[in-house]
């Protein structure tokens, strides 16, 4: 059974069927907006990870690819290596530490940094999470970086604001429901960031993650797979560096073939 959750955020609000959620949220300078569907499985959830509007994870994205590592934060003795976000395996149960990433315990969060090796152009980041309670829901704020900005900086620690060290703050996401709190706030939870068009060309992803509360030491989620969408561009298209064009975070596309000859253009753990 689904938990239904709705509120309303922004001017567009926040949409909510059968337990799923759908936000806007604003990036950067640009007018596009980003887009955050959550969804969860409260219940009867399956090692396929089956959502009504969240893709499943898959194992051949370009995070798969990548390398991953921690910028602030420590990893939970229980815990997974920081590559279970990234290799694809995906936990059996709700509460199996070893399948999952997570923080330490008595910690409120860290940062975890993602290098995708090469600079692609990003359709969605998706990211998945399973626990009985309180480790269940994701609360994190997602940057991403190019790495060409002179004062980037890979790994920022806590104390440092990413968007002073060249890095660009894409959304926020805050999946637990409303008012719950223990047991209630348990399941498997998905979350799919998109933007029309795509999310931009990025090298470098950083996920500052938050504790889901602070009541105890045991609120550090459960991650699960982080799944890295690269955008599909047509073979009768060829890429233009949207950096030629002072465009940051664009993309501009000219046809290919003999009409640019012609002058023709286009613009546990349980707790205790």
């Amino acid at each position: 059974m689904r938990t239904l959750i709705a509120s309303s955020i922004g001017l567009l609000g926040l949409a909510a069927v059968a337990g799923s959620s759908v936000r806007a949220a604003s990036v950067g300078q640009s007018s596009a907006q980003v887009v955050v569907t959550v969804d969860r499985n409260a219940s009867g959830a399956t090692h396929a990870f089956k959502f009504a509007r969240v893709p499943s994870p898959v194992d051949s994205d370009a995070a798969a690819k990548g390398k991953v590592s921690l910028a602030d934060g420590e990893l939970d003795g229980n815990s997974g290596s920081v590559n279970a976000v990234i290799d694809g395996l995906l936990p059996r149960e709700e509460d199996e530490p070893g399948a999952n990433f997570f923080f330490n315990e008595k910690s409120t969060g860290g940062r975890l940094v993602m290098d995708l090796t090469r600079r692609l152009t990003i359709a969605q980041i998706n990211s998945y999470s399973w626990h009985p309670n309180t480790r269940g829901p994701q609360v994190y704020t997602l940057y991403a970086s190019d790495g060409t900005d002179p004062k980037f900086a890979a790994a920022p620690r806590s104390a440092v604001d990413p968007t002073t060290v060249g890095w660009i703050r894409i959304t926020s996401v805050d999946t637990r429901p409303p008012g719950a709190q223990g047991d209630d706030m348990g399941g498997q939870y998905g979350v799919s960031i998109t933007r029309a068009g795509n999310l931009g060309s990025y090298r470098y992803l950083l996920f500052d993650c938050s504790a889901t509360e602070v009541q105890d030491d045991w609120g550090n989620t459960f991650y699960s797979e982080i799944d890295v969408i690269e955008a599909k561009i047509p073979q009768a298209l060829s890429a233009v560096s949207s950096e030629f064009f002072g465009l940051p975070g664009q993309s501009l596309f000219v046809p290919l073939g003999p009409a640019l000859g012609r002058g023709h253009k286009n613009t546990s753990t349980h707790k205790p």
